[in-house]
């Protein structure tokens, strides 16, 4: 199954005020008390849920399934033929938002439900077009605060993030944000990065963070990496330049310090050097395969996007019969899924 694009009616008006995006992985201890709770939020102009199931290997689908057929709010539940990520997870929810307003969120119940009006009345009150929230104490491991502490301070670099800006996954777009983003089609999609190439025009909101209801992190060390290679490689050529820098640098170094070993050779009988020698070999030969390294990750994500290699593939789309306000239109796809 492959996706199709499909281009949004210029001055099209959207069905609902808000859309909220929930990405669902290993989250069956925890998503039912966080769509009850979603739906029992007043949302002037009405608002829709919808549900990634990111091919999780719980019981989440059951749960999910089930939170569609006795939805009162509009809900949509999306399911992944396989696990392709939270931020793969995350672009197929957003090509099937309708709202205004879409806020994105996790299934962990750490962003209390209630935040969410929080967050559009400030959205809307702001007139920004990115507003992402801040967390005065994080109730996350420490290796996670470390971890999400580094990707900021490397995005700041990268992605000519604004300094002091905190990338949460729990962030609120306009919709014209999200027809702008969801136009990236390539394998590594990383959100908060295709959001910064779409504007700077952003605000931050402080919110309450909570423990986890239940579980662990579904972020390893390995998700990580991943995660920071699609920033690093995906969205800047900062990389290369690092690496072309580091080569002159070392060069010149290489240089200066063959200037030396002669002037030595010429005035004085130096002992043979073998660990000086060996020390140089080695520090030159990994920082070549390091630079070798990122040309061939740079090279690799571009034969896998040539290669037609997908964002994601969606098994199955259902949606609940919940009655829509007397007027609205049905939601507006970005892009529609085919056969």
């Amino acid at each position: 199954m492959t996706e199709k694009e499909q281009t949004l009616p210029k001055n099209a008006a959207p069905a609902l005020t808000l859309s909220i995006v929930i990405p669902v992985y290993n989250g069956a201890a925890s998503v039912a008390e966080l769509v009850r709770a979603l739906e029992e939020l007043r949302i002037d102009g009405g608002h829709e849920i919808i549900l990634v199931n990111d091919d999780s290997p719980d019981d989440s689908l059951n749960v999910c399934r089930s939170l569609v057929d006795r939805a009162r709010v509009p809900i949509t539940l999306i399911k992944l033929a396989r696990n392709f990520g939270e931020h793969n997870a995350v672009m197929a929810g957003l090509r099937h938002a309708s709202g205004a307003h879409v806020i994105t969120m996790d299934d962990d119940l750490q962003n209390p439900p209630e935040e969410v009006e929080r967050l559009l009345a400030f959205a809307q009150g702001s007139g920004k077009e990115v507003i992402y929230t801040f967390y005065d104490d994080k109730r996350h491991p420490i290796w996670r605060n470390l971890g999400s502490r580094f990707a900021n301070r490397v995005a700041d670099f990268v992605l000519e993030k604004p300094r002091g800006l905190y990338l949460s996954s729990f962030r609120c777009m306009s919709a014209f944000v999200v027809r702008e983003i969801t136009r990236y089609e390539g394998p590594f999609p990383y959100v908060d990065g295709l959001i910064l190439q779409v504007t700077h025009d952003i605000d931050r909101l402080m919110v309450r963070h909570l423990p986890r209801a239940a579980g662990r992190s579904n972020y390893t060390l390995r998700r990580l990496m991943r995660l920071w290679a699609s920033m690093f490689v995906n969205f800047s050529v900062m990389p290369l330049r690092v690496s072309t820098i580091t080569g002159f640098i070392l060069s010149g170094l290489g240089a200066l310090a063959g200037a030396m070993v002669i002037a030595e050779a010429l005035t004085s009988s130096p002992p043979a050097g073998w660990a000086s020698l060996m020390a140089a070999v080695l520090l030159l030969s990994g920082v070549q395969l390091v630079i070798l390294g990122i040309v061939g990750e740079y090279l690799g994500r571009l034969y896998l996007t040539a290669n037609g290699k997908p964002q994601s593939v969606i098994r199955e789309v259902r949606r609940s019969q919940y009655p829509r306000a007397p007027g609205a239109r049905p939601p507006v796809r970005l892009r529609e899924s085919a056969g």
